[in-house]
């Protein structure tokens, strides 16, 4: 009957797991909610390991433990894709059109910058797939398995499900393993899941609805063992691991166009569709009206050159190029350009906290003893800090010594202060007390007095750790120290310290009041109680019983220094910051409090948070709605950050992402600008991120912001800038067109003037210095054109006056008897005088130039300069009299030139003045 019973006992627990892993695949089920011996009869493996036979067999139907590389196109097909843009193809069009009406200068020169701002794009297409290869890097090199009954090390890339995995402190785990056995067992994972400490871990099973980063009978491929020893069986290994989905996640999510690519790609292709059109039409006319088929199409690809800005992609590759490196001085890295001006048009900050937001270094940050609440200074490793009471310093009061030396006591932690600098082993928590300890002058040579004599390791079914120590000198008495949570001490201790060190009865309800308050701001609670012992030299459970309590202490992953500020300037300049993390939902809000982050509240008054487990019960429309007035998310799983992206986005905002862990990575893909921090995080997140933070700190991302909208502001003016010129040429030729004359400008001229100007004048405008009031305007709406119907106006306006000035000179340098070339050269000239006093008015879209400042930009100066020596090279000398069909002009053309150019200046300025209330917050004049 016992063996009928046994195997009936084994099929009903055979049948339950097979309900909890219904309709999962084998790698996705939920382990955690299964007994062990279930987990290994499902996995078809033992205690003692599996045979080498087996899995070598396993080994070849799942593939190695490895993260696949990604799939990639080959190089010359993405070198292909950089060419297939709208203005890309008219320029190639242009080009090869030029070659084959002899124009071989015409040809290359355009050439050269489609090869250029393709070579751009082709650099950066292997982002995504060194992201890919950054996780692969998370599995460790070797692992301790049980095989054929025997311990054995074998190469990580050889585990395989069903396989059983040894874990000690320091190693890497290298798989998704279910813990058979655990003792003091702590693993760090917050590159996975942003827990902020390390956790503690055990095979206890758990509810089916557990989410991952509270699944303690699990621990993850990526993550680390910091203490203790365990085993497990392995469920899950390379592409079916957490690390594999993510991996998956972000070969699957696509890369989005930037904003400024979007209105990139918008102007070109309304350009593009509008030149083409007039040219056509024109073509035909001038067909109907006789004219030659060649002239025709000369004067066709003439006024394509004309109105095609061939320098727009060049001088908008050098002002991101000067973006960046005004961006690196400010501790930003771009690794795409684009990500330069993407910055400026941010409308969400969705940001990780551990180590974004905060320092991800636990520090003791409070101290309560005998009801007294002692603020500790210092953050993280700064083994300097000031102890306050009420806002005064306090001295070295006996009780605060003392539950500073328990602390450093009752702990296993190590740290070393030597000429390389400071270094910690062990748990994030045991090292802050030693930290605290160090700074009230509890050290290593006071420490030393205290022998220990016995330990009761940390357990998680009794939640405290204590240790029995005896004093050099002293053998005749012993002390224990205990410390751990408020649930497992407070109903111990029957009385209490107090700062003088005297002895009085313990007030349970103000302690619990305390606990709760710290608990309110975040903190994890310490419990620190003693008792003396006598003469013994060994420790158990039972004698932890009428302890005296020394103290509460309090700590925190404390928020950076900047990052209040960073916040706050943020939401002044419009832009949301939401808070996305994997830690608990208390230490989340207290965060975002104390950083003074805003978004909607309860009944209370208190900031709402959306947890993970909520999110997953909402449909897409619901949390749409919800992820724009909600500001904190906790214990927010990868694929989750990634719908809240996606949410975000959806709505029309621009997403920027930031963070460090492997966790953020598909997040950061799949943002308008992933920003990963440079310092702490993770490879894969900086491989996936466009932006990366050398100094790790969130208030760069605020200086970013606006060194990102000054970016625009300034490619806004260039584009004010170059249009007309652009427009004025083709105002030019329609005229020769339409009355029946001689080209006023060749397509060579115009080639030329387009080419030099954006890249000698033009640029020089990415110089200029930041406006006033840039973080108090309100971000740019996503769906605002770089031409609005306002600039769109001024460009027609200009352009007219540019065009009809070139041909009226045109003409009357040819009825005065001036040759064909020199009446030419009149023309082209008149364009490039033109453009140099638009270009003063365009410093500012806003203000007049005495507003800004005449002399804040220097290179407007040198490159004007530079910019009319070149064109008197070309009037004047014969080498390119003859390359560019030039001639010599009357010195007094010059000074009617000139004059031309001050009254645009002039007209341009004055319309700022006398219009000043046309103009709207980003400075477009309206």
């Amino acid at each position: 009957m016992g063996l009928k019973a046994e195997i009936a006992r084994l099929h009903k627990g055979v049948a339950r797991a097979e309900a909890v892993c219904q309709s999962q695949p084998v790698s996705h089920r939920a382990w955690h909610a299964l007994e062990a011996k279930e987990v290994l009869s499902l996995l078809g493996s033992r205690e003692e390991g599996l045979s080498s036979e087996e899995a070598r067999k396993r080994l070849l139907r799942d593939g190695p433990n490895q993260i696949e590389p990604a799939d990639g196109l080959s190089w010359l097909s993405k070198l292909l894709r950089q060419f297939i843009e709208p203005l890309v193809v008219v320029l190639i069009a242009s080009s090869l059109l030029s070659l084959a009406l002899g124009d071989t200068v015409d040809a290359l020169v355009i050439g050269i910058v489609v090869i250029i701002n393709g070579i751009i794009g082709f650099v950066q297409e292997f982002r995504a797939e060194r992201a890919i290869q950054s996780l692969g890097r998370l599995l460790v090199t070797e692992a301790s398995v049980l095989r054929d009954g025997r311990p054995q090390r074998i190469p990580s890339a050889s585990l395989v499900v069903g396989d059983i995995v040894f874990l000690s402190s320091g190693d890497g785990v290298p798989a998704d393993i279910r813990l058979l056995e655990s003792k003091e067992l702590l693993v760090e994972e917050a590159a996975l899941t942003g827990e902020s400490v390390p956790v503690e871990k055990s095979p206890a099973l758990l509810p089916q609805e557990t989410a991952l980063p509270e699944r303690s009978n699990m621990v993850y491929a990526g993550s680390a063992v910091v203490h203790g020893r365990g085993h497990g069986v392995v469920v899950a290994t390379g592409k079916e691991s957490e690390a594999g989905r993510i991996a998956r996640l972000m070969k699957e999510t696509k890369g989005i166009e930037t904003p400024l690519t979007r209105r990139i790609r918008r102007l070109s292709r309304a350009l593009v569709w509008t030149v083409l059109g007039i040219a056509f039409v024109l073509f035909v006319i001038e067909l109907l009206r006789g004219r030659p088929l060649d002239e025709t199409f000369n004067a066709a690809v003439a006024l394509a050159v004309a109105a095609i800005p061939e320098g727009l992609p060049a001088a908008v590759t050098v002002l991101l190029a000067v973006g960046t490196q005004a961006m690196a001085r400010r501790n930003a890295l771009i690794r795409q350009l684009p990500a330069v001006e993407t910055l400026g048009s941010t409308t969400v900050i969705c940001t990780d906290k551990t180590g974004t937001l905060t320092q991800n270094q636990m520090t003791v940050t409070s101290a309560v003893i005998g009801n007294e609440w002692v603020e500790i200074g210092g953050v993280g490793m700064d083994l300097k800090g000031d102890f306050l009471l009420r806002g005064a310093p306090i001295g070295h009061s006996p009780g605060l010594i003392e539950v500073l030396r328990a602390g450093a006591l009752c702990n296993e932690s190590r740290l070393e202060l030597s000429a390389q600098g400071l270094r910690a082993e062990g748990d994030p928590t045991e090292i802050a007390l030693i930290i605290a300890a160090h700074k009230g002058g509890v050290r290593k040579e006071e420490l030393s007095q205290w022998k220990r004599l016995d330990i009761i390791p940390f357990e998680s079914a009794r939640m405290y750790m204590a240790t029995l120590h005896e004093k050099e000198g002293d053998p005749s008495q012993s002390i224990a120290y205990v410390k751990g949570s408020s649930e497992a001490l407070l109903h111990r201790c029957t009385d209490q310290i107090l700062l003088d060190g005297t002895i009085h009865p313990i007030d349970h309800k103000k302690l619990e009041q305390s606990v709760e308050a710290m608990a309110s701001q975040g903190m994890r609670v310490l419990v620190i109680a003693r008792k003396m012992l006598g003469k013994t030299h060994r420790l158990d459970h039972e004698e932890l019983h009428h302890l005296t309590l020394i103290g509460l202490v309090g700590m925190i992953d404390p928020p950076r220094p900047r990052a209040r500020e960073a916040v706050i300037r943020c939401q002044e300049a419009g832009i949301m910051v939401k808070m996305i993390t994997g830690d608990h939902a208390s230490t989340a809000k207290a965060i975002a409090k104390a950083l003074s982050i805003e978004g909607s509240r309860d009944s209370k008054g208190e900031l709402e948070v959306l947890s993970g487990r909520e999110i997953a019960l909402l449909d897409e429309e619901v949390l749409a709605k919800r992820v724009l007035s909600t500001a904190v998310f906790a214990r927010v799983l990868p694929e989750q950050k990634l719908s809240l992206v996606k949410a975000l986005q959806k709505r029309g905002q621009i997403v920027a992402m930031t963070g460090d862990g492997v966790n953020d990575a598909p997040a950061l893909k799949q943002a308008d600008i992933g920003i990963a921090m440079g310092r702490q995080g993770t490879e894969v997140a900086r491989a996936a991120a466009a932006m990366v933070l050398t100094d790790d700190d969130f208030a760069t991302i605020a200086a970013a912001v606006e060194e990102g909208r000054a970016i625009y502001d300034n490619l806004v003016k260039f584009i004010a800038w170059t249009l007309p010129t652009n427009g004025g040429e083709a105002v030019v030729l329609l005229a020769a067109m339409l009355l029946g004359t001689e080209l006023p400008v060749l397509p060579l001229h115009l080639l030329w003037i387009n080419m030099s100007t954006a890249l000698l004048l033009g640029t020089s405008l990415i110089f200029e210095v930041r406006e006033p009031g840039l973080m108090q305007r309100p971000p740019r709406s996503p769906k605002e054109s770089l031409i609005d119907r306002n600039l769109l106006i001024r460009t027609i306006l200009v352009s007219l006056a540019m065009g009809i000035t070139a041909f009226a000179l045109f003409e009357t340098a040819q009825s005065h008897g001036e040759k064909i070339e020199a009446a030419r050269t009149i023309a082209m000239n008149t364009v490039v005088v033109v453009e140099v006093g638009y270009l003063f008015a365009c410093r500012s879209l806003r203000h007049t130039l005495f507003q800004i400042g005449f002399f804040t930009n220097p290179w407007v100066f040198g490159a004007s300069f530079l910019m009319l020596i070149t064109q008197l090279g070309i009037t004047y000398l014969p080498f390119f009299n003859r390359i560019l069909h030039t001639g010599p002009i009357e010195w007094w053309w010059w000074v009617v030139l000139s004059g031309l150019g001050f009254l645009v200046y002039l007209a341009a300025e004055l319309k700022k003045v006398l219009w000043k209330g046309d103009l709207d917050v980003r400075g477009t004049l309206r």
